[in-house]
């Protein structure tokens, strides 16, 4: 597939993180194209488009921007870049090597919107991104991007960047903002949803990083030319981290609804010599596994749904022949248990338990009953909490078990083994 990259365009090439550099690359011009515009107009041009939160769930952007109440309260503009998915990587490429593109999809976003300040909630373990992000904001301030009356017009935008602890729930919308707020990194009860009652308790927007980069190529090229690229359902490029067991793991920008065969495949090179595909994750350690009847599902929103999994972050995790799903279980069971804020009984406890069980099986001490209560745990941990990380925790477990149950029943045999070698 021919395809010319949108958000990694000149990244390895270019210093994009100069602001010259980036000028002369057509940066900024899409934010004086907006600021001709009225922040309706700029709405309808995302909401035209049919842009896609990037960070996860894909709704709709200017759908969600159009959730803001119009009752004279000040809102806020908050990016999430507290990236965490594991097997995700894409947000931290455009931080570290293309922070312009993320100020300037910011201020015609909070232009748009109407936002009295914004804010960039990134990870902490995310340094160089920071620097980068902090060194980008001082030349943008210089040459009048950010500040007082931007280019000479009546808007004003400043743009804060604060720095995460790394906690893996910070990522999830409500407990950023708490966070953002001083408070512990906890999940709010929803509704109210934070296009309502968000940081400080005025209305607030959180895009992801990719999904705010996305917005100026959007202004500056029309949401005809977004629509043109992948499947109406999910336009635009996507940015596809592909970790594991391939020949060549990286990520990839690509058109939205690329089929899953194709990626793995031709951009990523493949499987590793004498290996065989088994299975893939293709957003990231919290979404369920598709297996090879599934490579040629296009990768978008709607078809990895339909497929039974998540697009998700686009983390694409692949495993081959050689990788017992108790193992990868057990690793994902001990990151989940460790990552759960406590704060919902089913998750805290349920975690606990999960990772327990796994770790047990995988030490070759399974008993007859645990693989039964692990399925339990699908119902009893599924719904029942305030935010979807008790969810996420099931992901990857109840679809191993689904697909194969056979890497944990042989580590059960092998400890039945064990048992009738100690009483003979």
């Amino acid at each position: 597939m021919s395809f010319e990259p949108v958000l990694t365009r000149g990244i390895g090439q270019l210093d994009l993180n100069d602001i010259e550099v980036y000028e002369k690359q057509g940066g900024y011009q899409a934010l004086r194209k907006a600021l001709k515009m009225t922040p309706d107009e700029v709405t309808a041009e995302v909401t035209k488009s049919n842009l896609r939160g990037r960070g996860g769930a894909g709704f709709p952007t200017g759908r969600k921007w159009g959730f803001l109440p119009k009752d004279g309260r000040p809102r806020y503009l908050v990016c999430n870049a507290d990236e965490s998915e594991p097997g995700t990587a894409n947000n931290r490429i455009l931080l570290q090597w293309h922070p312009h593109q993320l100020i300037e999809g910011i201020l015609i976003s909070a232009y748009a919107i109407g936002a009295a300040k914004s804010f960039i909630y990134i990870r902490g373990e995310f340094y160089r991104g920071y620097r980068a992000l902090v060194e980008a904001l001082a030349q943008a301030r210089a040459k009048g991007y950010v500040g007082e009356r931007i280019l000479g017009t009546d808007f004003s935008q400043e743009i804060v960047v604060h720095r995460g602890a790394g906690a893996y729930i910070c990522g999830e919308e409500s407990a950023l903002l708490n966070s953002l707020e001083g408070k512990r990194g906890e999940p709010r009860v929803k509704p109210p949803f934070p296009a309502v009652v968000g940081l400080y308790g005025m209305p607030t927007i959180i895009n992801n990083v990719e999904t705010l980069s996305c917005v100026p190529h959007i202004i500056e090229r029309g949401a005809d030319w977004f629509l043109s690229i992948g499947p109406a359902g999910s336009p635009g490029p996507k940015i596809f981290t592909v970790s594991g067991l391939v020949r060549r793991p990286g990520n990839y920008e690509l058109p939205m609804g690329v089929p899953l065969r194709e990626l793995l495949f031709e951009h990523a090179g493949g499987m590793l010599p004498g290996r065989k595909f088994k299975a893939v994750q293709p957003g990231g350690g919290s979404t369920p596994l598709l297996v090879e009847q599934h490579l040629d599902t296009p990768m978008d929103f709607d078809s990895v749904r339909q497929a039974g999994s998540m697009l998700g972050t686009a983390g694409v995790m692949v495993y081959d022949d050689t990788v017992s799903m108790a193992t990868v279980a057990a690793y994902l069971a001990r990151f989940y248990a460790n990552e759960s804020c406590g704060q919902c009984t089913p998750c805290r406890e349920g975690t606990r338990w999960m990772n327990v069980i796994v770790d047990r099986i995988e030490a070759g001490g399974g008993r007859p009953e645990d693989l039964d209560v692990l399925r339990s745990f699908g119902f009893s941990m599924m719904g029942t909490t305030i935010c979807p990380f008790s969810d996420a925790s099931q992901g990857f477990i109840q679809s191993a078990l689904k697909y194969f149950p056979e890497d944990f029943t042989a580590r059960m045999s092998v400890a039945a083994g064990r048992e009738e070698v100690r009483t003979a």
